[in-house]
Formats: structure tokens, sequence, C-alpha cells
């Protein structure tokens, strides 16, 4: 996706950074729009073709946490949270909630743009994976994930599963048999590889569990292989 396509959605308070964002958004060729609060978010992300939304969570008149959970109802596309907060509970909510990746500031403009390459990275790739009819549909037992239509489902029953857990499953059906590591599955999910990365992994890999096995302490799908990784098991 080149950035001339690749339109941006900044939601945030402050006057400063906001102009900032934009500006360097601007001058790096995407197309930017900006939001003051949560409402006037919301409703641009309704009324306008976005592609990544850069999201401050300490805004006037909502929690970002609370937008992010809205925006999931009807959206799929990349959160970037950008944030004051630094604790990890905070951006572990924030992942928990759909967000897809968290920056906290003060932050470089030069990260912010690398953070925006792996988004656009994400959003190649699943074009690109949807597009492939040959492996649009993945069975392993009794689990079916529909890479077109975006749906999993056990033994015939659709679960109910957060952007990050889809794509945490997705990328270990696609390495079906491999054991991923922990610095692997991060950079692919999080473009990252932090301690705290890892820490989320484990949250979001324990609720994921819950959704696919029907005993999490025998797993029938995904085995840990502890200090290492992780590994989709073939049926």
């Amino acid at each position: 996706m080149a950035n001339r396509k690749c339109n941006i959605l900044v939601i945030e308070d402050d006057p400063q950074i906001r102009k900032l964002m934009a500006t360097s958004l601007t001058a790096e060729g995407y197309g930017v729009e900006t939001a003051y609060n949560g409402t006037h978010g919301l409703q641009s992300l309704r009324q306008n073709h976005v592609d990544i939304c850069l999201l401050d969570l300490g805004l006037p008149d909502m929690d970002g946490v609370s937008i992010i959970t809205k925006v999931r109802s009807f959206s799929n596309l990349p959160i970037i949270v950008v944030s004051a907060r630094s604790e990890d509970s905070d951006k572990i909510g924030a992942l928990d909630a759909g967000a897809d990746d968290y920056l906290t500031k003060p932050f470089s403009v030069e990260e912010l743009m690398a953070r925006i390459r792996v988004a656009q990275r994400r959003i190649a790739a699943q074009l690109q994976s949807d597009g492939n009819e040959e492996n649009a549909v993945f069975h392993n037992g009794d689990l079916t994930i529909d890479y077109v239509s975006g749906c999993v489902y056990l033994a015939g029953k659709e679960l109910q599963l957060t952007p990050i857990e889809y794509r945490l499953l997705c990328l270990l059906a696609r390495n079906e048999g491999r054991v991923l590591t922990h610095t692997y599955i991060t950079d692919h999910i999080w473009g990252n590889s932090l301690d705290s990365d890892v820490a989320s992994l484990r949250v979001f890999m324990a609720s994921l569990r819950k959704k696919i096995e029907k005993d999490t302490s025998h797993p029938r799908y995904i085995q840990t292989h502890v200090g290492i990784g992780y590994r989709m098991i073939k049926q």
C-alpha cells in the first residue's frame, strides 16, 4: 500500500501533538484526518475512508478504550494507541479491547512512522491472503478458519475472537507444526519484541485457548514450548 493511498485518522485532544502528527504524516505523503475528541473521531471513522487510526486514550469526552471497543463493533482497521499512560495494565487493557499497537508519549516521529509501516504491511498481507482462493480456508480437526470472511469455527460453531486473538491464531495456523518463538510472534503481531509485548502475548494466548480448547490444561491445538514459544499441533 503506497503512502498516498493510505488515509490516517488522528484522534488527539492536545492541539500541539495533533498538529505535529498531522504535519509529519502529510510530509510523508499520507492522507490525514484529525479529531479533537472521541465523538468527533467516531463520526469521522463512520463517514470517511480511514485505513489506520492513531488514538490517544486520555480524551476529554470518553476513554480511549471505550472508543476501541466501539470501533471494533464495525471495523477491523489497525488502531495504534499513542498515549502518555505507560503502565503495562493500560497497554494490555487497550490491546485486549482490540488495539493493534501501543506507542508511549513522548515518542519520536521516526518510531511513529515505523509503527505505521508495520500496520501497512499487515493490511497488505491481509489483502493478499484474502485474494488467495486456494488457501482461503484452514482446517485442523474441529477447527476451521475462513480467511476471506475472517471467521473462525469450532465444531461448526462460530467463535467470537478479538482482532489480536484472530491474528495470533492465523499466524500459528499458517505455520502449522512449526514452533514459533516469542520474538517471532511479537514481531509479526506488534512489530517489536519488547518484554511488555511478551507479557501481552501470554495474556492473549491464554484468552485464545479458553475459546478453542476444551481443556486448557491439556491443549489440543496450541502447544506451549516453555521459554521458547508456541506451536499449532496438527490433528
